[in-house]
């Protein structure tokens, strides 16, 4: 489950990474006195998700979502299973066209299952809707602290190492992350 908040939040940070490597490349036509000036920091968003209070709270909210259709998926299979083993105990008393329905009856519930399964955990199921919707917030939340504490520190650029292609960072450059994991963790003010 956490993979695939990682994968959405990955995602999302991709994309904003392409742009500010976009605009830093532009930088670099730029004299060396003006790519002096720039000052560039990163983050690591994988930890600043995984000791989000916010988020372990999102994550315990999708795993008991999840265990309750899971328990409902199961109750599903043994009703299947009990139907199977019922028409296999009983079936040389049984007409064949009461054979015939019960098989029936055995391929609806079947397809029931699927679609259950589907609905629930498939792409586009309710578990990756509650998903983003719990965590879409808790993305803006930290973007936005991001954005704040660039702009009290005049950062340039902040990169996120989790996101990028980025395999070697500086130890001259910043690393914000423990400072949004401090802002994330104060009480939000109203």
């Amino acid at each position: 489950m956490v993979s695939k908040n990682e994968t959405k939040l990955t995602s999302l940070l991709n994309i904003r990474l392409g742009i500010f490597l976009t605009i830093f490349v532009m930088f670099a036509g730029v004299n060396t006195v003006a790519l002096a000036q720039i000052k560039l920091g990163y983050v690591d968003s994988q930890s600043i998700v995984a000791k989000s209070a916010d988020a372990l709270t999102a994550q315990n909210k999708l795993a008991e979502l999840n265990k309750a259709w899971q328990a409902e998926a199961l109750e599903k299979e043994n009703e299947l299973k009990r139907m199977q083993e019922d028409l296999e105990a009983k079936q040389l008393m049984l007409s064949e066209q009461t054979i015939k329905e019960k098989q029936a009856q055995m391929q609806n519930l079947y397809l029931e299952y699927q679609q259950f399964q589907q609905v629930k955990w498939g792409p586009q199921g309710e578990l990756q809707k509650e998903q983003a919707r719990l965590m879409e917030p808790i993305i803006t939340k930290i973007n936005e602290i991001i954005k704040k504490v660039g702009n009290a520190e005049g950062y340039d650029y902040i990169f996120d190492v989790a996101a990028g292609n980025i395999v070697h960072v500086s130890a001259k450059q910043v690393n914000l992350t423990e400072k949004i994991i401090a802002e994330l963790a104060k009480p939000a003010a109203k």
